[in-house]
């Protein structure tokens, strides 16, 4: 009896497997920072807690020690760690979500002292910046604002024509958190806004508002020139004098009670 042989199929081709597609640094560092972020809002990891060691980082995630660098300064960036340098990577505190001052606040003299007090200290050096880098152009509206305050002196606009002049030398400074700041306040900024500093100085207003115009006249003059040094002195000169004004009128209140 004859045997028909039986057909012989091939085997079917063992095939390689796919090699997944490999992961961009910026994906990997994503998943690090997300990771981080978790375990940092979950308060696993607490402020001044010291986050790993990159070491530790890298063999947590897989992932090399560029990934690791490149996810910690993201971690920077949106303030949830601090790095010392040969100390390590710590986690902050986190910052209160509004830091915007609100005006609403602002009611009484000595809140008005407390704003100057602020002032003081960011617009002296507002003006430093202002007379090094202003453009033609913004000193030209300095000069209009000025003389808008002088011709408007004691009139309910001399109050804008103050704020307009105090924000075109924070927007000469090339640096827009000086004007960020400047605008919260708004009008606050300027005293005689809140308070009639002339009457509660016993000040004639005359004499008075010539001092103040005075004093911008002098800021204004030595941005005009770029002179940083005497634009800085120049805004110290005037909002001091203004502090110093509303220090004794808020004495006299304080006697006559």
């Amino acid at each position: 009896m004859n045997h028909t042989a039986a057909a012989t199929i091939p085997p079917s081709p063992v095939l390689a497997p796919t090699p997944a597609p490999r992961k961009k640094h910026r994906n990997l560092a994503q998943g690090v920072v997300e990771s981080f972020t978790q375990t940092i809002q979950a308060g696993t990891l607490k402020p001044g807690e010291k986050l790993p060691t990159e070491s530790v980082i890298m063999e947590m995630h897989g992932v090399s020690r560029t990934v690791v660098r490149e996810a910690i300064s993201h971690l920077q960036a949106a303030g949830l760690v601090q790095t010392r340098h040969g100390i390590g990577t710590f986690v902050l505190a986190p910052q209160p979500a509004n830091l915007r001052i609100s005006s609403d606040t602002i009611r009484t003299i000595g809140d008005v002292l407390s704003i100057l007090e602020l002032r003081i200290s960011l617009e002296t050096e507002a003006a430093w910046l202002a007379a090094s880098r202003r453009s033609e152009e913004q000193v030209q509206q300095m000069g209009e604002a000025l003389a808008r305050i002088q011709s408007s002196a004691g009139l309910p606009g001399s109050v804008e024509a103050d704020v307009h002049f105090h924000l075109l030398i924070a927007q000469s400074t090339g640096n827009r958190y000086f004007v960020d700041i400047l605008s919260d306040l708004g009008n606050t900024i300027i005293p005689r806004a809140r308070v009639n500093s002339a009457q509660l100085a016993h000040s004639d207003p005359a004499a008075y508002l010539e001092r103040v115009n005075r004093e911008h006249d002098d800021i204004y003059r030595a941005i005009l020139r770029q002179d940083a040094e005497a634009a800085r002195a120049a805004m110290r000169t005037h909002l001091s004098n203004s502090r110093e004004r509303l220090r004794r009128a808020q004495e006299g209140i304080e006697a006559d009670a």
